[in-house]
């Protein structure tokens, strides 16, 4: 099967050699069945089964959402209303709120039914332009419940036009039951969870919220080099807070990233860039939770490092799942450029979750995962980030899709 992708004005992808934006006019694409196999002016082949038109607009990459949380039952409205009222997160954790409830929750439905709720969100992600996402589990804190949130997360990949690469979060919070036996959930967690979980091959990655109030360095570097043992490659929710040097931990065991970095060090966001440990900043949930201490991407830049953003999807935190918002909250409040914040949700996205080799850029034997825009250049993206009729379509493994 092979389709062209033929009167675009622009594509628009990152050039990887010469670290900028890369700006191809008028030419045509051919996707053969899942991948771009030629970009070029005027491509012609006998073999073309289908044309799309993209009728003047800009085709970019679909967008990677390297950091959500969508695997869970109900979300946190009354969370958002306390927090409105002026209490904290912690506050609203300690008084029946936060993760804990959202682990009642998931605990209470069935595999079923939890599977049908969450479907419609993986078809927002695409209809928004997100095209392959990172999930989390997190809401279970038991082995049971994580196994069947990742199960979920499987059966979400194979069966719907988004690709979903599954991490294992049981190191999310401390289940009701552990309080103040926190060490023995972490024995649970690398005895019993990880595995189970390698086992089963249910997950890629284990990410662990190091932070204070939550799981501290030892328990982190316990839980990590335990997934690494059984296959699972770390990362981190970092220094949220506080710097708790998290961010020199994710360092330490060659993370692939660290999320959040409000409180980093510049001292640790250079030896994160060393390692090559991708940072990933979460505007959105700096927003959603009222507050002012954006992430300055030019701090981890002039560190060395790369930065990639995420909407951090999530039932109490960050509910959203819009890439050009999270651009525009970066470009706004968090000083990263127009340029810089395109990489970051498409081919620094890709290297957040080790899969820059096939996704995140509009490359001859790349993934064909694309965005078809009505506009005239990509810094229109953020600008117009309410507007859903400037994507025009979404093209997910070489397929129009669509959703009448």
């Amino acid at each position: 099967m092979i389709t062209k992708i033929n009167n675009i004005n622009q594509i628009i992808s990152w050039d990887v050699k010469n670290n900028n934006l890369k700006v191809i006019k008028n030419s045509d694409i051919l996707i053969e069945n899942d991948k771009i196999i030629k970009i070029g002016k005027n491509l012609n082949d006998d073999k073309i089964n289908k044309i799309i038109d993209a009728e003047d607009g800009i085709v970019s990459p679909g967008f990677i959402d390297c950091h959500t949380h969508p695997i869970f039952n109900d979300n946190r409205s009354l969370d958002f209303k306390s927090r409105i009222e002026g209490k904290s997160y912690k506050e609203i954790s300690n008084s029946g709120g936060g993760i804990n409830s959202s682990v009642d929750s998931l605990r209470s439905i069935s595999k079923k039914s939890l599977y049908l709720k969450i479907l419609p969100r993986v078809i927002s992600f695409l209809k928004k332009g997100t095209t392959t996402i990172e999930a989390k589990s997190g809401y279970g804190l038991s082995t049971e419940s994580e196994i069947k949130s990742l199960e979920i997360v499987k059966e979400l990949d194979k069966n719907t036009e988004l690709d979903i690469i599954p991490t294992f979060m049981a190191a999310h919070d401390f289940p009701k039951e552990y309080k103040m036996k926190e060490d023995e959930y972490v024995d649970l967690i690398c005895k019993e969870m990880i595995p189970v979980v390698s086992k089963k091959k249910l997950a890629i990655f284990c990410d662990v919220f190091c932070e204070k109030g939550y799981f501290s360095i030892e328990q982190s570097r316990k839980i990590l080099k335990t997934g690494i043992k059984y296959g699972l490659k770390p990362k981190l929710h970092a220094d949220e807070f506080i710097d708790s040097n998290a961010a020199n931990l994710a360092a330490e065991i060659n993370a692939v990233s660290a999320d959040h970095l409000m409180f980093s060090s510049i001292e640790n966001l250079k030896k994160m860039s060393n390692k090559n440990v991708i940072s990933v900043v979460l505007p959105g949930t700096t927003f959603f939770l009222g507050k002012s201490d954006y992430v300055d991407c030019n701090k981890i830049i002039k560190a060395g490092g790369e930065v990639a953003i995420a909407t951090d999807f999530n039932p109490g935190s960050s509910y959203m799942q819009s890439m050009p918002f999270i651009m525009l909250l970066s470009n706004l409040y968090c000083n990263l450029s127009l340029d810089l914040s395109f990489k970051a949700c498409t081919y620094n996205a890709a290297r957040a979750l080790g899969i820059e080799n096939s996704y995140g850029l509009i490359e001859t034997g790349y993934k064909a995962d694309m965005l078809i825009w009505n506009l005239k250049n990509i810094h229109s993206i953020p600008y117009s980030f309410d507007d859903q009729n400037k994507l025009k379509h979404v093209i997910k493994s070489g397929r129009l899709l669509n959703w009448n």
